[in-house]
C-alpha cells in the first residue's frame, strides 16, 4: 500500500489591496515548469481549496519519506493555508520513489508509462515527469523518481524550491512565496550533479554558533544537525564536516550519526581527523602522544574504534595525519612515515568493513605542508580522492595536470572563514562569489569533480556564498560567467521576491566587494590614506550603501523583514559603522598630533561608533526574528593587534587635546587625491600625479595563444577585472600572448613605473610561477612574474590587500606611447593598471580611476 501524505485545505482569499503573490521563477512553457495559470495538459498542485498529496512506498528510504513529508508541508505553507483540510479530493497526486526501493516507480517503468533511461544508474540523478493514468483512481501524477535515495530527495526539494519554499526557511527565516494557485506543466525533466560530493564544513564556531546552539538545542546535537542537514539537502549538497572545536559529532550525541544516515547525508571529518575520529576524542580516550613513530599501537586502536563505530554508515573517510591541534608534524617528517600511516589506516578500513579498502570512499587532504609532501613524490593510492586546498584566503594552490585522471578523483577544500595568519576572518561575509566562481571554474576545468567542500565558519552570515558554492558545485558546466554575473539578483529574487531583487543584488555585490578588499578584522585607522581624503571617500561610499539599505528596508514586507535584516541590512550597517569608527580614529590622531581641538570631536565620533557596533549586535541578537539568533554575531572584530582575535572588543586608542581657541580644523592635504587630467584624445595623461585605470576600461584587447580576454564582473578592487578564457593552464609564448594596449601621453621625460594590480593567485601546476610581460612603444617587452607561497611576506600582504602589485620600470620620452600588457599565464586576473613617474600614490586603493574616451580600435 502507498502511504499518503496530503493536505486538503481551503485557500484563503487575498486581502483586498494586498501585495501580489510571488510568481514561480520559471517560464510556464518549459517541461514541468510551475505556473499560476492552468497550462495545457498540465496538472494542479494548489487549486480551489485543495493541496496535492505526496505519495511514497512503505519500502522507501527513510530520507525520501521525510523529504516527501516536508514537501507536503511546504506546499501547504505555500498555499496560504494553516487550517484543516476541507475534505475535497481530486484525481491528482505527486508520486515519489527511488528506482532501488519503490515498487510503484518500477511498475510505472515496466508498464512503459515512465522512461527512466536518463537517470538509471546516474549518481543522485532524478526525473520529474507528468504521467497519465499512473495508478487506479489517479488521472495524472507528477512523478519524482530518483536513481538512488538522494536523487529522489533532491527531486522533491527541487520542486519545493521552485514552488516557493526557500532552503533558508529556517536558517534565515525566509517565508514561502505564497501561491493561491499552482500548476505543473506537462512533460519531463531530468537533473543530476556533476560533482559527486558537495558540502560544507562548520568550523571556528565559537563563541557564536556554539553559544547559539547551546541556548537553542542544548548543544551541537542531533536536533541541531537536523536543521543543518535540512539546509544542505535543500541546497542539493550531500556532505558535511561537523563542527570540531572541542566537539565530537559521533561521541557528543550518538543520535547525530544515526540522523545523518536516516536523512541521507554523507558524513566526513576535517582534513586532520582520520578515520571518523574527532580531534577532541584523542584527549578524551587516547593514550600517549599523538605521534605515530612513538605510539602507533594506540593510534591504530583509536582509529579502529572510529571505523567500528561507523559500521554501515555512509561516509567519505578522511585518511592521513597532521600534528596535534591541526599543526604540521615534526619538522622534517619523512614522506615514508606518512605513506606507512596511510597503509596502516587502509588496513584498518579493510578489516573493520570486511571489504577491500578501495571499496570505502576515502579522501586525503593535501593541506598546507601535506601538499609539499605530495609535490615531492609522496604516493597516494589511486582510489583515494586527492583533496587540494586553497591558501585559506580563496586562492587554490594546486590542481591536477590536465588529463591526469585517477579512480579516486580530485577535490578542493575552500574557505569562506579562517583562523590564522595574517589575520582571522570570521565575522561577516567577505568572499565575493565572483572570486569563488573564478577559482572553482578553474578547478572544474582541470578535472576536479569528486569533492567540493567549503569552510563556512558559523554558517551565518554566509547565506549568499554558501548558496552559490553549492549551486555551482551541482552544475559547474552551467555556471557560465553570464549566469554568475546575475546570481546575486536571482538569489535576492528567491529570498525576497522580484520587486526589489535588482536593488538588493546590487547592495550585496557592492558591500561584499568593499569587505573583500580589506576584511573587517584587518581594518584599522591606518588602512586608508587620511591626508588625500581617501578615508573620507571610502567611509562615505559605504555609508551610501547603508542609507540605501535603510531606505529599502521600509519597502520590505513585514514577513520578510527578519530575512532582510539578517542577510542585507545588518551586514551593511555593521561594516559601514566600522568604517566610521576607524575613520574617526584616524582623524582624531591626526588632529591631535596637529594640536587641534577637532581631535576631541573625532574622539566622540569614534566612541559613538564603538557603542553603535554594540547596539547593532544587540539588535541582531535580541530583536531580529524575535531574538532567535542570540550570540550569532558575537565574533570579535575590533581591536586586533596580530593574527589572533582579541578576547573582547577593544576600543582603539584615542587622544584628547586642549588647544587655543580657533584652532579647530586641519587644512586638507590633497596629495595623490586627483589626477592632473584624465585623458587627451583617447590617451592616458601621465604627469606629476599617479593615475590608474580599471582593467576592463582598456578597450584595445587582442586574444592569442588559444585564449581571449574576458571581463570578470565586479572582481576588481574598484571596477571589473580582466582574465582569459578558456583558462587552459598552459603557459603562452610571448609572441602569441593575449595583449592589452593602453595609449598614454607622457608630459615629461623620465622614469615611468607601470604597476599591474593582479588578484592574488598561484601557479596551480607547481612550476615556475605566473608570468606576464609589459612593453612600451613597440620595444622588447619586459617579462615579470611571481610565485606566491603561503606565509611569506609577499603572500601576507597580497591576501590582506586583496591585490598583488607588480611593477615594471621604463625610461620614457615626453610624448605619445603605447603600453602593451601581455598575460603569459592564463590564470592571471588583472584588476587595474597604475602609472606614475615619481612616488606611487599613498592611497591604499591607489590613485583615483580615470576613464578613457575615444580609445582607438585595435
Amino acid at each position: 500500500m502507498l502511504s499518503i501524505i496530503c493536505r486538503f485545505i481551503l485557500v484563503l482569499l487575498l486581502l483586498a489591496g494586498g501585495s501580489a503573490l510571488a510568481q514561480p521563477s520559471e517560464s510556464c512553457g518549459e517541461a514541468v515548469s510551475l505556473c499560476v495559470s492552468p497550462p495545457e495538459a498540465g496538472m494542479p498542485l494548489i487549486e480551489g481549496g485543495w493541496v496535492i498529496g505526496v505519495r511514497t512506498d512503505q519500502t522507501e528510504h527513510e530520507g525520501v519519506r521525510l523529504a516527501a513529508s516536508n514537501l507536503a508541508e511546504d506546499l501547504t505553507q505555500i498555499s496560504l493555508q494553516d487550517d484543516a483540510p476541507d475534505g475535497q479530493a481530486k484525481p491528482f497526486a505527486i508520486i515519489a520513489g527511488s528506482l532501488d526501493r519503490s515498487p510503484t516507480i518500477r511498475s510505472l517503468i515496466e508498464s512503459g508509462k515512465l522512461d527512466s533511461s536518463e537517470v538509471e544508474g546516474v549518481w543522485e540523478g532524478f526525473m520529474q515527469a507528468v504521467v497519465e493514468d499512473p495508478l487506479p483512481g489517479i488521472e495524472r501524477a507528477l512523478v519524482i523518481a530518483g536513481a538512488d535515495q538522494r536523487g529522489t530527495i533532491f527531486g522533491l526539494y527541487d520542486l519545493a524550491e521552485r514552488a516557493g519554499m526557500s532552503p533558508w526557511h529556517y536558517w534565515a527565516d525566509v517565508p514561502p512565496h505564497r501561491q493561491g494557485t499552482l500548476y505543473a506543466a506537462a512533460g519531463s525533466r531530468t537533473d543530476a550533479p556533476e560533482v559527486r560530493y558537495r558540502g560544507i564544513f562548520l568550523n571556528d564556531e565559537e563563541p557564536a554558533l556554539g553559544n547559539w546552539a547551546r541556548d537553542t538545542f542544548g548543544g551541537l546535537n542531533a536536533s541541531f544537525y537536523e536543521k543543518v542537514f535540512d539546509l544542505v539537502l535543500r541546497l542539493k549538497g550531500n556532505y558535511v564536516w561537523p563542527a570540531m572545536w572541542g566537539k565530537a559529532f559521533y561521541d557528543d550525541d550518538p543520535a547525530s550519526g544515526a540522523l545523518a544516515e536516516r536523512m541521507g547525508v554523507v558524513m566526513g571529518t576535517s582534513h586532520h581527523e582520520p578515520l571518523t575520529r574527532a580531534h577532541v576524542e584523542w584527549s578524551r580516550y587516547g593514550e600517549g602522544p599523538w605521534n605515530y613513530d612513538q605510539n602507533p599501537e594506540k593510534l591504530q586502536e583509536f582509529w579502529r574504534g572510529g571505523m567500528e563505530r561507523l559500521g554501515e554508515g555512509e561516509a567519505l573517510v578522511t585518511i592521513g595525519m597532521r600534528g596535534d591541534g591541526d599543526e604540521a608534524m615534526t619538522e622534517g617528517t619523512a614522506i615514508p612515515l606518512l605513506e606507512r600511516i596511510v597503509r596502516d589506516q587502509r588496513k584498518i578500513i579493510a578489516e573493520t568493513t570486511g571489504r577491500p579498502a578501495a571499496e570505502t570512499p576515502q579522501v586525503w587532504a593535501l593541506y598546507k605542508e601535506v601538499q609539499d609532501y605530495y609535490d615531492e613524490g609522496m604516493e597516494v593510492p589511486d582510489d583515494v580522492t586527492l583533496l587540494f586546498a586553497d591558501d585559506n584566503w580563496g586562492g587554490i594552490r594546486r590542481l591536477p595536470e590536465e588529463g591526469a585522471e585517477r579512480p579516486g578523483g580530485y577535490g578542493v577544500y575552500y574557505h569562506f572563514d579562517y583562523v590564522g595568519g595574517p589575520r582571522n576572518y570570521k565575522w561577516l561575509n567577505v568572499t565575493q562569489i565572483e572570486r569563488t566562481w573564478q577559482q572553482m571554474s578553474l578547478a572544474w576545468d582541470r578535472g576536479v569533480d569528486r569533492l567540493w567542500i567549503v569552510n563556512v565558519g558559523d554558517l551565518k552570515p554566509m547565506e549568499l556564498p554558501i548558496s552559490f558554492f553549492l549551486e555551482q558545485a551541482w552544475a559547474p558546466s552551467e555556471m557560465s560567467r553570464e549566469r554568475m554575473d546575475g546570481y546575486a539578483e536571482r538569489w535576492a529574487g528567491r529570498m525576497f521576491g522580484g520587486e526589489h531583487a535588482a536593488e538588493i543584488g546590487a547592495l550585496l555585490e557592492q558591500s561584499v566587494k568593499f569587505n573583500a578588499r580589506r576584511k573587517p578584522e584587518l581594518l584599522d585607522a591606518e588602512t586608508f590614506d587620511l591626508a588625500s581624503g581617501e578615508w573620507d571617500e571610502v567611509a562615505l561610499a559605504y555609508r551610501k550603501l547603508a542609507e540605501r539599505a535603510d531606505t529599502l528596508r521600509t519597502d520590505i514586507s513585514e514577513e520578510r523583514l527578519a530575512a532582510y535584516d539578517q542577510t542585507v541590512w545588518f551586514p551593511i550597517q555593521a561594516m559601514s559603522n566600522l568604517y566610521d569608527l576607524y575613520r574617526a580614529v584616524a582623524h582624531n590622531r591626526a588632529d591631535a598630533e596637529a594640536g587641534l581641538a577637532s581631535a576631541n570631536k573625532w574622539a566622540e565620533a569614534a566612541e559613538k561608533a564603538f557603542e553603535r557596533d554594540k547596539q547593532l549586535t544587540d539588535t541582531y541578537h535580541e530583536e531580529i526574528a524575535g531574538g532567535k539568533w542570540d550570540h550569532m554575531m558575537s565574533q570579535t572584530h575590533i581591536g586586533y593587534t596580530y593574527w589572533q582575535q582579541p578576547e573582547q572588543q577593544a576600543m582603539p586608542e584615542l587622544v584628547r587635546v586642549q588647544t587655543e581657541a580657533g584652532r579647530t580644523q586641519a587644512k586638507p592635504n590633497e596629495r595623490g587625491g586627483k589626477p592632473s587630467k584624465a585623458s587627451s584624445a583617447g590617451r592616458l595623461v601621465i604627469g606629476e600625479r599617479p593615475v590608474a585605470i580599471s582593467a576592463e576600461a582598456i578597450t584595445c584587447r587582442v586574444g592569442g595563444g588559444g585564449a581571449a580576454w574576458s571581463v570578470l564582473p565586479n572582481l576588481g578592487r574598484r571596477g571589473d577585472a580582466l582574465g582569459l578564457s578558456p583558462d587552459h593552464g598552459t603557459a603562452i609564448p610571448i609572441k602569441d600572448a593575449p595583449t592589452l594596449t593602453l595609449p598614454l601621453e607622457a608630459e615629461r621625460s623620465g622614469e615611468l613605473t607601470v604597476r599591474l594590480l593582479f588578484l592574488p593567485a598561484f601557479d596551480t601546476d607547481g612550476a615556475e610561477g605566473l608570468r606576464y610581460a609589459v612593453g612600451l612603444g613597440g620595444g622588447q617587452p619586459k617579462v615579470g612574474g611571481f610565485d606566491l607561497r603561503p606565509d611569506t611576506p609577499l603572500w601576507n600582504e597580497a591576501v590582506a590587500s586583496y591585490a598583488l602589485p607588480m611593477d615594471t620600470v621604463f625610461e620614457v620620452e615626453r610624448g605619445r606611447h603605447d603600453v602593451e600588457i601581455k598575460l603569459l599565464s592564463p590564470s592571471l586576473v588583472l584588476q587595474e593598471v597604475q602609472l606614475f613617474t615619481g612616488e606611487p600614490s599613498p592611497r591604499y586603493l591607489g590613485p583615483p580611476l580615470v576613464q578613457l574616451t575615444k580609445q582607438r580600435d585595435c
